[in-house]
């Protein structure tokens, strides 16, 4: 592992376990704000409990549990992917400078949309990180060109050795050997 991936993904991670655990601990300071974004999601997916506090909640664990994986280095596409699924509805509930209307309090806000903003290409990019290694897509590319190739070859050597032994064979046919 680089050492910038080593000090990078446990920065990147900071920040969610630090807010994941506040918003899961406690649910009730988050809630109001958050308001505006689950009702209208919990609305329309039924899968999802109907208490704010409860998708709070959620959501914070995920964070906590998706920030420690990412800062340890263990399934970081993964984590930084739900670290990153959080975080959107994070942005749009907790900072909505569009409705402010003190120019400092909007001001301050827009700061914030824009640094989660810029935590979700991070963790976008920390997402397609492959650690040096090539992704599955590439394997599968250069598998299936390796097999084109060889069989590409495989077939000349058969073109090539079959007119030889067609002959052969037809020689010893007419010599009465089989």
């Amino acid at each position: 592992m680089s050492l910038l991936r080593l000090a990078g993904r446990p920065m990147l991670a900071s920040m969610f376990v630090t807010g994941g655990l506040h918003s899961f601990r406690s649910p009730e300071d988050v809630a109001p704000a958050a308001e505006p974004v689950v009702r209208p999601v919990a609305d329309r997916v039924g899968a999802l409990p109907n208490g704010t506090e409860q998708l709070v909640r959620i959501n914070g664990a995920v964070q906590v549990a998706g920030g420690i994986l990412l800062g340890l280095g263990r399934c970081p596409r993964l984590a930084a992917l739900a670290l990153a699924a959080t975080l959107v509805p994070t942005t749009l509930a907790g900072h909505r400078f569009w409705e402010e209307e003190d120019p400092s309090a909007r001001a301050q806000q827009r700061v914030h949309f824009f640094k989660n903003l810029s935590m979700l290409g991070g963790l976008l990019i920390a997402a397609d990180d492959t650690g040096g290694a090539p992704s599955l897509l590439w394997r599968g590319r250069h598998t299936a060109r390796d097999l084109r190739r060889d069989a590409r070859l495989v077939h000349r050597s058969v073109r090539a050795t079959a007119g030889p032994a067609a002959a052969a064979g037809g020689v010893l046919e007419k010599l009465g050997r089989r």
